[in-house]
């Protein structure tokens, strides 16, 4: 037997071009497609299983809906029957307080008149005090009505810090205010006396005053000193009428 290499190697050349065809005309479009029916398989068992999963977990999802939402009308039950009496008890404490309320503002409209009448009292009082004053000041002498009241204002003067007394001794004029005219003795007497509590000469400019009715009034820009009966009649009356 004799064997024909040429023709042998022409078959299985033949033979090999007939399998590249066949893997590339034939097996790949036919693996592709196989490829792809196992994709489409795959994705529907896929989705299938997904819809399987989305189902018990909607399921489960509407189990517990049903058990919050009877969770929930439990609870907005109670919440009814807890506000129905929080609100009862609010109406009962609210009305007591009402009372308690009027009660307080009746005691206070009492202590209200009370505290009205005392001061219309008091007012009164002071009023007469005051008018007994005035009558009694009429019947002091006129001089008296000035020279008691130096002293006690020179007092005042002396009680100041020294700045201020030196600020007053440097302000220019100071403005006396008598509750009667003055002679020049009298005038002459006062600055001397205010010269020496202020430890230097001082100008005065004098004015008079009936509304003081007795006594002086000293005023500089940086002080005022009083030592007159209107004064003091004034802090009587507010003592008198001062509320307590």
């Amino acid at each position: 037997m004799t064997i024909d290499w040429w023709t042998l190697g022409l078959q299985t050349v033949n033979v090999l071009i007939l399998l590249w065809m066949l893997a590339r005309f034939l097996f790949r479009p036919v693996a592709g497609i196989i490829a792809e029916r196992q994709a489409a398989a795959h994705a529907a068992l896929d989705e299938a299983d997904a819809a399987r999963r989305e189902a018990a977990t909607a399921r489960e999802a509407a189990q517990v809906e049903e058990q919050t939402l009877r969770e929930r009308r439990t609870a907005l039950l109670d919440k009814a029957r807890e506000d129905a009496g929080r609100e009862k008890t609010r109406l009962v404490e609210a009305a007591r307080a009402e009372i308690d309320q009027m009660r307080r503002e009746a005691r206070a409209d009492l202590a209200r008149q009370r505290e009205d009448q005392r001061q219309q009292v008091a007012q009164e009082a002071g009023s007469l005090a005051i008018d007994i004053a005035q009558r009694l000041l009429t019947r002091l002498p006129e001089d008296a009505r000035v020279a008691g009241f130096v002293d006690g204002l020179a007092d005042e003067i002396g009680t100041l810090p020294d700045a201020t007394r030196a600020a007053m001794r440097n302000d220019g004029p100071l403005r006396l205010r008598t509750a009667r005219a003055l002679d020049e003795a009298e005038t002459d007497a006062i600055r001397a006396r205010l010269s020496e509590v202020l430890g230097g000469p001082v100008t005065l400019e004098v004015s008079t005053r009936p509304g003081l009715l007795a006594g002086l009034e000293l005023e500089a820009p940086s002080a005022l000193v009083r030592n007159h009966l209107r004064a003091d009649l004034d802090r009587i009356e507010a003592e008198l009428t001062r509320h307590d």
